[in-house]
């Protein structure tokens, strides 16, 4: 039975981060000795941060495209999708600005800032640094690599995005249509069974998150005292705030627009949601939600498409977290984001959040794609969030309400959701 409970993710995880908060606090300078520990981890993740990104944006942008070539509806999830993800990202953004959940914390992460920047990487740091300096058209092309495995070789973020969104246009467009389609579709099986393998990896890695979270705590702790702490709960809060507002106002505004009580809809899916908390996986609840969302009255074909797409596209929690664990990292190292580079992070985490929340850790992953393509938040920052990684339970209870909804809005934009059907499973006739 005590193994049982040791060998639990959450309670590892509390026992790390009590170990490393008495040996800051009671031994400071040997705490500090511990930062290798989450240097190492964060070094392990940054190496699989490239390819990862690439298949990832790939795997979402070639599947999307075949479906929205075959039915009109695909075209239009597309467009709620994004909107959606430029309101959340903007709502994270502007949570962080007025909560300032990083304030007063100076954290001194220099050292680490640099990590998987490579030289071209640099240079549009540099750009996005000094807003007098900034020319647009030198920005512009050091986004393009000299050769495709260039954007590998040097690691560089940003340019690893542009060749995957190109990479998987054309492998979409192929994959419905031409004399290639059979083996694009092949192409396009063997990548996701690559993303499985990688995603394996991200597993192994992960199951050293406790001692990261110990080195990384040990650190904080040793270096700037007990005060650190508060930072990390102000996030926690912060984070909560901000989904709790984005579901009811954002979201609810849009519900009532479709004539449907967004309440009652959480409601109706209640034991999903129940699930997510209990598993930490949203996809636990996809196929619970198909059948009842059919239910509901949004029709099959909708369904079908809209929901198991909204799991790649449709991200608004996971775009709260993005945007607002951004902003608090960038607080907490005393780094000021600008108008510019608030705009290059909404950019980047349109792209990064694709696929963020079909395996656990993967919303860790995209944070740290996010801050390696920005390159300008320390990316070794991420080890201070992995202490509260396993509460960021708002972030998967959004996306998957975000989903229920985008059901509704497609079937009612589509004309293919039955009102009566709906009226009579949310008070409970059926």
């Amino acid at each position: 039975m005590a193994l049982r409970i040791f060998s639990n993710a959450l309670v590892q995880m509390a026992l790390a981060i009590t170990a490393g908060i008495l040996l800051g606090q009671w031994q400071p300078d040997l705490a500090v000795q511990m930062k290798p520990l989450s240097d190492g981890f964060v070094k392990l993740i940054g190496m699989l941060i490239g390819v990862l990104m690439f298949l990832l944006v790939v795997s979402g942008i070639a599947g999307m495209q075949g479906r929205a070539q075959t039915a009109k509806v695909g075209a239009k999830a597309v467009l709620y999708f994004e909107a959606m993800a430029v309101l959340s990202l903007s709502v994270g953004i502007l949570a962080g600005m007025l909560l300032q959940p990083g304030g007063g914390f100076h954290l001194d992460l220099s050292a680490t800032a640099a990590d998987g920047a490579g030289g071209t990487g640099q240079l549009v740091s540099g750009y996005l640094r000094r807003a007098e300096d900034f020319r647009l058209d030198q920005f512009m092309l050091s986004l393009i690599p000299d050769s495709f495995a260039g954007a590998f070789v040097h690691n560089n973020s940003l340019q690893i995005l542009l060749v995957a969104v190109f990479f998987g246009v054309a492998l979409g467009k192929l994959s419905a249509h031409g004399a290639y389609g059979a083996r694009c579709t092949q192409l396009r099986d063997f990548i996701e069974a690559l993303l499985g393998v990688l995603f394996g990896m991200v597993n192994l890695i992960l199951k050293l998150a406790p001692l990261a979270a110990f080195g990384a705590m040990a650190f904080t702790i040793g270096r700037y005292g007990l005060a650190s702490i508060l930072p990390l709960l102000r996030f926690v809060g912060a984070i909560y705030l901000a989904s709790i507002f984005f579901v009811v106002v954002a979201m609810g505004l849009v519900a009532r627009a479709m004539g449907l009580n967004l309440f009652r809809l959480i409601a109706y899916v209640r034991d999903e949601l129940l699930l997510v908390v209990f598993t930490a996986s949203s996809v636990a609840a996809l196929p619970g939600l198909i059948g009842k969302m059919e239910k509901l009255g949004c029709s099959r074909n909708v369904v079908r498409l809209v929901l198991p797409a909204g799991y790649s596209f449709n991200l608004s929690g996971t775009n709260l977290y993005l945007a607002l664990a951004t902003l608090f990292l960038a607080q907490a190292s005393g780094v000021h984001l600008g108008g510019w580079q608030l705009l290059t992070l909404l950019a980047i985490a349109m792209l990064t959040s694709k696929g963020a929340t079909s395996v656990t850790g993967s919303g860790f992953i995209a944070l740290a794609a996010t801050l390696t393509a920005l390159q300008l938040v320390p990316v070794g920052g991420i080890v201070l969030l992995l202490g509260v990684e396993r509460l960021m339970k708002c972030r998967s209870l959004t996306n998957v309400i975000g989903n229920c909804l985008a059901c509704v809005v497609i079937a009612v934009w589509e004309g293919e959701f039955d009102r009566a059907a709906m009226r009579r499973e949310l008070s409970g006739e059926a």
